[in-house]
């Protein structure tokens, strides 16, 4: 099935999909964006070419990747020949379940289809498709032209064949996939990244910290060392008799509660919705909320280069 994978329709022409479609075109597929946006799907090619240049990529490849590139402005004329169908709507369930049945309607029977969401549980968008066995979840990371890895996510009736050949197109795109067995909210990487938000918040909640505190420990200490030291690596590292030791004594005192914290609830009730608002849990001038964003791309970009060495 991977051999045969030619061309690439891509739902949404926002952040996230602008960033799969450039990902794949890169790659050397074929690629069909549509989007009920007019706006947003008159622009997503000057987008494209605008992402790579910004990665530093060289004139050439920008003008073959962006020829590769056509938009759709109805779904059928975008998946009725694709051979994966890659959704990046927003974060609604309703909205990706009416999205799936209007893709399989019109594409091919062989055409995989995938779902980029962060959360919501790949079994409850796929749910009511016909041919549920060629369904799957794709975890794209923001910025997903930037962020190596794709969380691949089998639900109960995914065909191995369907995922096999979704891990090997990724690989071919210069993505690093790791396949998710067991459908559950957050995957692999959310689960991981919110159990420290949470633990974050609450250091802060409870007056342990300020936020900022929290940021520079993160970023001045093991943060330093993750892209290159897992959490088991570590633990391996360091012995799981002492990690165990560790285990015994602070998992106890850890943030456990189910649900969100009031802290967090209070600042969202208040308006204080982060950078975009100017304040959150610190406050933000506009150019201190750029130099943070300009920040993390400079970054992402030195460590592909660092990492690839």
């Amino acid at each position: 099935m991977a051999n045969t994978i030619r061309k690439i329709a891509v739902i949404g022409a926002g952040l996230m999909g602008h960033g799969i479609a450039l990902t794949m075109a890169r790659a050397g597929y074929d690629v069909v964006i549509t989007d009920p946006v007019a706006e947003a799907l008159a622009s997503v090619i000057d987008r494209i070419r605008q992402s790579l240049q910004a990665m530093g990529v060289e004139a050439a490849e920008i003008d073959a990747a962006a020829a590769r590139v056509s938009v759709a402005a109805e779904m059928a004329d975008a998946v009725s020949d694709a051979d994966v169908v890659f959704e990046a709507a927003p974060e609604k369930l309703p909205l990706k379940q009416k999205i799936f049945a209007e893709v399989e309607a019109h594409a091919p029977e062989h055409c995989i289809l995938a779902s980029n969401t962060s959360v919501i549980p790949i079994t409850d968008i796929m749910q009511n498709l016909k041919l549920k066995g060629r369904a799957l979840g794709t975890h794209w990371w923001n910025p997903a032209h930037m962020i190596p890895l794709v969380e691949v996510i089998k639900t109960e009736w995914t065909e191995d064949e369907a995922a096999q050949a979704m891990m090997a197109l990724l690989k071919d795109a210069r993505k690093t996939p790791v396949l998710v067995v067991k459908d559950v909210p957050g995957f692999i990487g959310n689960r991981m990244q919110h159990a420290l938000w949470r633990e974050a918040v609450s250091l802060v909640e409870k007056g342990i910290c300020d936020a900022e505190g929290v940021d520079t420990v993160i970023k001045s200490c093991f943060g330093r060392r993750l892209s290159v030291l897992g959490p088991l690596e570590n633990a391996d590292l360091v012995g799981t008799d002492l990690t165990l030791d560790i285990h015994k004594t602070i998992l106890a005192d850890l943030e456990d509660r189910k649900g969100p914290s009031p802290y967090l609830e209070k600042l969202v009730a208040e308006g204080k919705l982060g950078m975009k608002t100017g304040e959150g849990f610190r406050k933000w001038t506009p150019e201190e909320a750029d130099k943070v964003r300009n920040r993390v791309a400079s970054h992402l970009r030195k460590l592909e280069g660092i990492l690839e060495d």
